[in-house]
């Protein structure tokens, strides 16, 4: 239940290693506060709103991979 585990389960990172260092630098959220401790255990009720950070690189690049990505994001 440790968050770098849930980060591979959902596919947000390809391996533990990659989830570790993507929470240490801040590019996890869980809720609505940002995560840096990988060793974070996440309840079950709370697993939904694992997400990236808003100003997050990598949410940004998902998006673009995706074309999700809204034109009023580029201007931010």
């Amino acid at each position: 239940r440790r968050l770098p585990c849930l980060l591979v389960k959902l596919r947000m990172a390809q391996n533990l290693r990659h989830a570790v260092t993507f929470v240490e630098q801040g590019h996890v959220r869980v809720g609505p506060e940002v995560v840096t401790d990988p060793a974070l255990l996440v309840p079950r009720a709370v697993e939904d709103f694992i997400t990236w950070v808003d100003a997050s690189r990598l949410r940004q690049k998902v998006l673009d991979y995706n074309q999700e990505r809204d034109d009023f994001d580029l201007a931010a």
